[in-house]
C-alpha cells in the first residue's frame, strides 16, 4: 500500500509538471486558445521597402544603423505633423536618443532632432500624412495613417525601444 501511495505522488509530481509543456505545445500546434489579435495600434509589417530601397532626394548619413527612425510624410500641413512628432519625440524621455525623426517634404526648417528629404518620385505605397516606424537596419515594422494618434505611436514605440535592448549600450560595458 506504501509502494504504490509513493508511485501516485511521483505521477502527481510528473504531471504537475509535463501538462502544462503538453497543453502549450498542444495549443501552438493546433492554434487552439491563443488570441488572434496583436497590440500594435498600427499595420504591423506592411508591404513596404527597406528605407535604403525608397526613392528620397537625399540619403541620411546620420543614421548609423543603430537608431529607429520615425518617418513621415510632410506633403501638406508640413508644420502642424513636424510639431506633433517633435512633440511625441521630446515625450519619450530618455529614449529619444535611440529615435530618429525623418521628414519627406515640407519646406519649413528642420526641428532639432529631425532629418529632411524629399520624395525623387511618389511610390504607390506613399499616402499623405502617413507615419512608419522603422527598425535600426532600415525595415518598416509598422505603418500608421494620417490620423493615428500620438499616444498610440508612442505606446508602440515605447514597447518596441522597451524590448529591444540598445546594442551601443552592451558595446559600452564589454569595452569597460
Amino acid at each position: 500500500m506504501n509502494a504504490r501511495y509513493q508511485r501516485l505522488k511521483l505521477l502527481a509530481l510528473i504531471a504537475v509538471f509535463a501538462l502544462p509543456m503538453l497543453s502549450a505545445w498542444v495549443m501552438l500546434h493546433w492554434r487552439i486558445g491563443i488570441p488572434d489579435q496583436h497590440t500594435a495600434h498600427g499595420e504591423l509589417a506592411p508591404p513596404v521597402p527597406s528605407l535604403m530601397e525608397w526613392p528620397l532626394t537625399e540619403r541620411q548619413a546620420s543614421f548609423d544603423g543603430g537608431d529607429w527612425v520615425l518617418a513621415f510624410d510632410c506633403t501638406r500641413d508640413c508644420e502642424a505633423h513636424a510639431d506633433r512628432w517633435w512633440r511625441m519625440h521630446r515625450a519619450l524621455g530618455r529614449e529619444a536618443p535611440r529615435v530618429t525623426r525623418l521628414r519627406i517634404g515640407g519646406d519649413a526648417e528642420a526641428l532639432p532632432g529631425e532629418a529632411v528629404t524629399h520624395w525623387r518620385e511618389r511610390p504607390e505605397w506613399q499616402a499623405a500624412g502617413a507615419v512608419w516606424l522603422l527598425d535600426p537596419q532600415g525595415r518598416v515594422v509598422l505603418r500608421y495613417d494620417g490620423s493615428v494618434a500620438e499616444r498610440d505611436v508612442m505606446d508602440d514605440l515605447s514597447r518596441l525601444l522597451k524590448r529591444n535592448p540598445d546594442p551601443r549600450e552592451a558595446e559600452e560595458f564589454d569595452g569597460a
